[in-house]
């Protein structure tokens, strides 16, 4: 009794020292720019706290969000931006043009958001060829009007021969926030939008004039990855690690073949469905934070997760969907499919009440007909995220540290 009293104290010491050493801000003491630094592990946290919030500090900043909310004339509209880099340029199941737009797609929703707009960005190397441009950019109009999104501006560059890898794209992207998942079906979403003195209403979905309350509490004001709570549920969409192991295949450089594709596509539909599926009293909170599982995967999600609300999460080995092409290739580049991206896959936290209708939405859509729960949310210890093995054992799954996987995205 008093060794199993013991193994206990010192296992609590050590935890509590993880969580201390995982509060503290993170440090660059780099003094050059690495390849980790576009990983989404720890070193993109350490440059992001450490030069870019450090110069343009806000609010909508700080959430550190998969897009940033802002006000505009009353109406609540979502920002975000990507760029992609990803080599090769065409992959089994897509290439950098619907990769592009699906990513920014995907950010937009699981903030909560329709999207709406996009803007394209080019930087082109000279000898590029034009045949594969016209490729890219028609992939992006077919991921666009799947997507529902219109691309309404942009702008092209071009470098010299041997500064860059054929292609570089940047998309922003434009969203209307809807409240309950409700959506937006007239031909011109921002039509009818009030002056913000209009004293009378109704107002269109996502429009509140200031001074104004809704009727009934805006349940998506409280998505997000700070809302998680003890006892919430986690589910991912979908298995894990299909487009980072699809990339590194299609680069030739690994001595395997195996029938994969990238699992690239716009989720605005499935996070449609989802909040819809949960958005009744009697599913709690429904959906209290959803996140798209691209750099890193789906263990960076889990681990900002628990450090932005304070919680610990637990997930089970067996209950994590992986493919058996993944796992092995995963397996023989030594890393594990927790940290491998994804681009067509969404981890979800949803209130127990809201589980089985969760997984039942994701289920009921093409895009997710492998969902599954694999974890829950804890008390304890915060801030960490925690795999309970095949093996019966438990082990800490941390933030990324290094890139294994380089321009995958």
């Amino acid at each position: 009794m008093t060794t199993q009293v013991d193994d206990a104290t010192r296992e609590r010491r050590v935890l509590d020292r993880i969580e201390t050493a995982r509060r503290r801000r993170p440090k660059l003491r780099d003094e050059h720019i690495t390849m980790a630094h576009g990983a989404g592990g720890k070193a993109t946290a350490a440059l992001v706290d450490a030069v870019f919030l450090e110069a343009f500090r806000n609010p909508a900043l700080e959430a550190l969000d998969d897009g940033a909310h802002v006000d505009a004339g009353g109406a609540r509209l979502v920002l975000t931006t990507d760029s992609y880099v990803v080599t090769p340029l065409f992959f089994p199941g897509g290439c950098i043009g619907d990769l592009a737009v699906n990513g920014t797609v995907n950010d937009l929703a699981v903030c909560g958001a329709k999207p709406l707009y996009l803007t394209c960005g080019f930087v082109l190397e000279e000898g590029f060829a034009v045949a594969d441009l016209r490729r890219v950019v028609a992939a992006m109009a077919e991921a666009a009007r799947t997507a529902g999104v219109t691309l309404v501006t942009g702008d092209t560059k071009v470098v010299p021969r041997g500064r860059a890898d054929g292609c570089y794209v940047n998309t922003t992207g434009l969203g209307l926030f809807h409240p309950g998942g409700s959506t937006l079906d007239d031909e011109s979403p921002m039509e009818g939008v009030v002056a913000a003195d209009d004293p009378v209403g109704p107002w269109p979905v996502g429009y509140t004039p200031p001074g104004h309350r809704p009727t009934e509490p805006d349940r998506l004001d409280r998505l997000g990855m700070a809302h998680a709570r003890p006892g919430d549920v986690v589910l991912v969409s979908g298995p894990i690690g299909d487009h980072g192991i699809t990339i590194m295949l299609a680069r030739g450089e690994l001595d395997l073949e195996a029938d994969l594709r990238s699992d690239t596509a716009p989720l605005s539909g499935l996070v449609e469905r989802l909040l819809t599926a949960t958005s009744g009293p009697e599913h709690g909170g429904g959906v209290r934070a959803m996140r798209d599982a691209t750099r890193g995967g789906v263990a960076t999600v889990l681990n900002e997760l628990a450090m932005a609300a304070g919680v610990g999460v637990v997930i089970d080995e067996d209950a994590v969907p992986v493919r058996e092409a993944v796992r092995g290739a995963a397996e023989l580049l030594g890393i594990d499919p927790l940290y491998v991206a994804c681009e067509g896959r969404l981890v979800a936290v949803v209130a127990p009440e809201a589980a089985d209708a969760a997984l039942a939405a994701l289920l009921a859509d093409p895009l997710g007909a492998g969902a599954t729960v694999i974890g829950r949310v804890v008390d304890d210890p915060p801030g960490l995220v925690l795999l309970n093995t095949a093996f019966g054992g438990t082990r800490i799954v941390d933030m990324l540290v290094g890139d294994p996987l380089p321009r995958i995205c």
